[in-house]
């Protein structure tokens, strides 16, 4: 039988969107979509460390704030309001955590849901002007790659802990 779909939000509806991804990976075991942002953005990370090392070294040169990156700190819970590292928490329920920065060039939305053991990683994006689209241009296909790591790696995670 098939697992039932994860709900999923995105800022707009998918034609207003100027970029989407949605990727879904079984998990071994029952999480939490906090438990899994936790899982995905822990542990040493030389290669987003330096990705987001860049992405502050350009985008400052545009007016557009640094974001550090993830720290790495888990949190047992968030609220509304709160912040995940640079994403403010829009929403978090059982099966849900919606985060979204917004600034004068994009606004990000990334929706991770679990349903059945299915964890869908949703990103929807919206450009307010022409540096968005620009910074969109490397940043989209690089996203695709990352999330799609994070979510193998969490299995692997998942599937250790299961074992140990």
């Amino acid at each position: 039988m098939l697992a039932a779909a994860p709900p999923v939000r995105t800022l707009r509806p998918l034609p207003e969107l100027d970029y989407y991804d949605s990727r879904s990976i079984s998990l071994p075991t029952a999480i939490t979509p906090l438990e899994a942002w936790n899982l995905m953005t822990s542990g040493p990370q030389p290669l987003m460390r330096l990705a987001f090392q860049v992405r502050d070294a350009i985008s400052s040169l545009f007016g557009v704030k640094r974001i550090g990156g993830f720290s790495g700190a888990r949190r047992e819970t968030v609220q509304v309001g709160e912040r995940l590292d640079f994403f403010l928490v829009e929403d978090s329920a059982p099966d849900m955590l919606v985060l979204t920065e917004r600034d004068r060039h994009l606004d990000v939305m990334i929706c991770l849901s679990i349903a059945d053991h299915l964890l869908t990683v949703t990103s929807s994006v919206v450009t307010h002007n022409v540096f968005g689209r620009i910074y969109m241009f490397p940043v989209g296909p690089a996203h695709k790659l990352i999330v799609g790591s994070d979510l193998r790696r969490l299995k692997r995670k998942l599937e250790y802990s299961r074992i140990s």
